[in-house]
């Protein structure tokens, strides 16, 4: 096929970038204005390494002006504005980015390496997250609380409300870059938040073309800013006292130096993966193979809640990892902008030798490869299905131990529940788990013990649009990202307590 390149023929769009070269360079949104800087980030499309845009970065002046509008002026704009009139502006960005569909998948397959049907998904996910908006408000109702079951607060009362912190700083990982973006923006608003996006560098052009979406729509200019930074040099905004809430979707290495550096701060941090599925007994094998594999290589495994270790029962192991196995081979890798393609490209060339140093680390432990396991060229992998056959060296495997973000997963076979649920509570994350099969009992055993935040039954871990809601425990984050639950951490609570002693309203017996 055709070298990789955006499609940019939306004359909505034109403002936000100028083409150099053949080259369209992306202006970012700070201080209120579409800019351009002498620093530029070069954007690359995984698909074959391309060259398909670069983006302006601005400087620590620029960056500082853009805070202090949004801390000074911004906070107060979108907090003034009545709640109805977010949720029709809200609703408005959704009607816009429908009538521009095209021009968001398209991008989204040539950034991010997405094959078409993930691109479409992700971007009708988006706006189907901006009409659920209003679900959100059931979570921002307050409380009541009569003062007469304490003699310390005899003739007083007391109202617990809920108001927005001020200004919440989103940053947005390659896997996701316009849901998490679109996610984010609407539970930080709804409360009346400004809102600051720190997109990806791999993949940032989706977030660019989402603020230029709601800028068109109405939000204030003054109340939302994008930081087109490099990781690197984002410790100096994190650690901003105009900051005061941190949306991360990332990984576990990336929030432990966001929270060392940002200081007292709120957080909602949706960190490291790579979930367990048990399969027991009595699950139906076909079934479960097929979402297991699902689960194993959509977006090429390069998702937070992908599955990294099959768990399954002694007495269906070998016939489960055959139906597994026939599943992977019906996989087909290959550019994603070819409508027949299942799985595409890894994010970068870094990604492919963190898989491939994965697998040598496996077979300098006595593992097998029971399927895949072969680079395929440029950032092309096969899916890849390891066996464990000695339980000493699970825990050994770097594929146990962190989470590579690849098509790549461990299978081993377990004797008993409590031997699964050791094997599943032994890696240091906790983020989801699935579980296969029909006994109530083993099933209810696991949801019990399993340390996760959100336990699959017959299905493969998958968030959508966070209809129900999903986060970690233990490394793989804080907090709750879903709708109506992830607006508890962007909205303060706030106790006003009226004292009436002596004005004769009440007269106790």
């Amino acid at each position: 096929m055709d070298p990789a390149r955006l499609l940019l023929e939306d004359e909505f769009f034109k403002e936000i970038y100028r083409f150099e070269d053949g080259i369209p360079v992306f202006r970012t949104f700070i201080d209120g204005s579409w800019l351009e800087f002498p620093g530029k980030i070069n954007v690359r499309s995984p698909i074959d390494g391309s060259l398909v845009a670069r983006v302006s970065v601005p400087d620590w002046e620029a960056v500082d002006r853009g805070l202090e509008l949004v801390y000074a002026r911004g906070r107060w704009s979108i907090r003034n504005i009545p709640g109805e009139r977010r949720l029709r502006i809200i609703e408005r960005i959704a009607d816009i980015m429908e009538e521009r569909k095209r021009e968001f998948v398209e991008t989204l397959i040539v950034d991010a390496g997405k094959p078409v049907r993930h691109a479409t998904s992700e971007v009708e996910a988006s706006i189907d997250r901006l009409r659920k908006a209003s679900l959100d408000l059931r979570k921002l109702e307050g409380d009541y609380i009569p003062g007469d079951w304490s003699s310390h607060t005899l003739e007083s009362e007391a109202i617990v409300r809920r108001e927005p912190y001020g200004v919440v700083l989103a940053i947005i990982p390659f896997n996701y870059p316009l849901f998490d973006t679109v996610n984010k923006f609407v539970y930080s608003v709804i409360p009346g938040n400004a809102f600051i996006v720190k997109p990806p560098s791999l993949d940032p052009i989706t977030p660019i073309m989402f603020v230029k979406v709601a800028v068109e729509a109405g939000f204030p200019r003054d109340a939302i800013a994008l930081l087109t930074i490099p990781g690197r040099d984002a410790s100096k905004v994190v650690a901003d006292r105009r900051i005061h809430v941190i949306s991360l979707t990332g990984s576990t290495r990336t929030g432990l130096e966001v929270m060392k550096n940002a200081g007292i701060k709120q957080f909602i941090m949706e960190l490291g993966g790579g979930d367990p599925a048990i399969i027991l007994a009595d699950a139906d094998i076909g079934v479960a193979a097929q979402k297991v594999a699902m689960g194993m290589s959509s977006y090429s495994g390069q998702r937070c809640d992908a599955i990294k270790l099959i768990l399954v029962e002694e007495p269906i192991y070998e016939e489960f990892k055959k139906a597994l196995v026939e599943e992977l081979s019906k996989i087909k890798v290959g550019d994603p902008r070819d409508k027949d393609t299942d799985m595409g490209p890894l994010i970068d060339e870094s990604s492919v030798n963190e898989m491939m140093e994965a697998v040598e680390d496996a077979m300098r432990y006595g593992c097998r490869i029971a399927y895949g396991g072969r680079r395929l060229g440029g950032n092309y992998v096969e899916p890849t299905l390891v066996e464990v056959t000695e339980r000493h060296v699970l825990k050994l495997l770097k594929l146990y131990r962190d989470e590579v973000f690849a098509p790549i997963a461990l299978i081993y076979k377990f004797r008993d529940l409590d031997e699964a649920i050791e094997i599943a509570n032994g890696r240091r994350y906790g983020l989801d788990a699935a579980v296969f099969g029909k006994d109530i009992d083993k099933i209810r055993k696991l949801i019990r013990f399993l340390e996760v935040g959100a336990i699959y039954v017959n299905e493969y871990p998958r968030h959508g649009i966070g209809y129900y809601p999903f986060g970690g425990r233990k490394d793989s984050g804080i907090g709750r990202e879903g709708i109506g639950y992830s607006v508890e951490y962007v909205a303060a609570t706030k106790t006003i307590i009226y004292n009436y002693r002596g004005k004769g309203i009440w007269e106790y017996l």
